[in-house]
């Protein structure tokens, strides 16, 4: 699925809201960026730059592609063609707000939410003041950072118009692009290897349903219909889920989208309202279908939830892609085998497997690695580490490959 930079331009729109001249630039899926940079540049001469980074590797444990290697290329390109400041953001800065500013060698970084943040600093620099004191602000050097703060009021954000803040790379064609959409940020789950509460935190902030539904007509107008919510839990809170979905019905918005459900509290009224409101596809990721294991996890459900909530999807003809996690703490091939067994007599349309679980800091899986002396107390991860617990790992290799063969739509990528 092409990923389109819906971050970015929710940026974009605020810095141009708050009366600043904007330049948006995608290079994502550009092999060579060097001739777009210097056209852009050149022709907007920035007093700033901007760059929003997604994601610091690819979390494949056997061959890790570091992401952040051609960024810093990129911040190199920048510096021969303008003096500007550089300042970085976006989902996978805020997990490394200091060990990713230092590798890259940027000016300053802005952990979390940018739009008010990357505002004021355009404001400071433009009156020649200081910007040490900002929330979220991280500079070179500096010990002491202030912590960043949330817009608890989404609705009051300006919304992103598509085209000029969300700029569609003319090679993705309209039947493969799915615009990410976003009405909730934030997560209160706090799943034991997750980095959500360091990138959105864990309180949930939701936009208004009228405000929702005002964006998806103005990308619906402009001739989109396939949209992604991109939510960390779709189906939470339930009440706002269903208000949604009765919106989209009542408006007559004829579009198809697919979402991330976490398999708790889902209701048969919650569902038949997704399914008429035109979710085609959801991301059902029950990472495991042992108890125990849901537990060091840090799971709300069980197993028997999952199953529920299979059986509600399948009953409205939504397609379910399903998600194992493999390899955690507390694992043991019996769990695995478990796992296996309960995922595949859920009769999913597809399953993905992973072995091995991305460490990030800030989480009960970091703390764990930690004691079990998987990595070293001083270690920043911004170099992808993994877990996997070690007698398991060349079996629970041959196992994912072995399913993944014999089950059709399942997928593993082995090394």
């Amino acid at each position: 699925m092409p990923v389109l930079p819906v971050g970015l331009a929710d940026i974009a729109a605020a810095t141009e809201h708050a009366g600043f001249e904007t330049r948006v630039v995608n290079l994502m899926g550009q092999e060579d960026p060097g001739p777009a940079l210097k056209a852009a540049i050149s022709e907007f001469s920035p007093d700033v730059i901007g760059i929003s980074l997604r994601n610091i590797d690819d979390q494949d444990m056997e061959s890790p592609r570091f992401l952040l290697a051609p960024v810093k290329h990129i911040i190199q390109a920048c510096r021969q063609l303008s003096h500007a400041p550089i300042v970085l953001g976006g989902a996978g800065y805020s997990i490394f707000p200091k060990a990713a500013l230092d590798y890259l060698g940027a000016d300053m970084g802005i952990r979390g939410e940018g739009e008010a943040a990357f505002v004021e600093v355009l404001r400071r620099l433009s009156e020649k003041r200081g910007i040490s004191d900002i929330p979220g602000v991280y500079q070179p050097g500096k010990k002491k950072y202030r912590e960043r703060e949330y817009v608890r009021r989404l609705s009051a954000l300006p919304l992103p118009e598509p085209g000029r803040h969300l700029p569609i790379p003319e090679a993705i064609s309209r039947e493969a692009l799915w615009v990410p959409f976003q009405t909730r940020r934030g997560c209160p789950m706090n799943c034991s290897y997750c980095s959500t509460g360091a990138i959105e935190g864990r309180l949930i902030r939701k936009l208004d349903i009228h405000r929702a539904i005002e964006a998806l007509r103005r990308y619906t107008r402009a001739g989109f219909r396939q949209f992604f919510f991109v939510d960390n839990t779709f189906n939470l809170p339930p009440t706002y889920a269903e208000a949604l979905c009765d919106a989209i019905i009542s408006e007559g918005l004829e579009i198809v989208w697919r979402s991330i459900i976490y398999p708790w509290k889902l209701t048969d009224r919650l569902v038949s309202k997704m399914a008429r409101s035109g979710c085609g596809e959801v991301s059902l990721g029950f990472e495991s279908g042992d108890r125990d294991i849901l537990r060091r996890f840090n799971k709300r459900f069980t197993p028997e939830d999952v199953r529920q909530a299979a059986g509600l999807f399948k009953k409205y003809h939504i397609r379910q892609m399903g998600f194992l996690l493999l390899g955690g703490p507390g694992e043991t091939r019996e769990t695995v085998m478990e796992s296996l067994r309960f995922a595949e007599s859920l009769g999913l349309d597809s399953m993905k497997l992973t072995v091995g679980i991305r460490i990030y800091p800030e989480t009960a899986l970091a703390d764990t690695a930690v004691k079990e002396s998987v990595i070293s107390p001083d270690d920043d991860l911004l170099y992808p580490k993994f877990y996997v617990r070690p007698e398991l790992k060349d079996w629970l290799y041959e196992t994912a490959v072995q399913w993944a063969e014999t089950h059709p739509r399942w997928f593993f990528k082995s090394p």
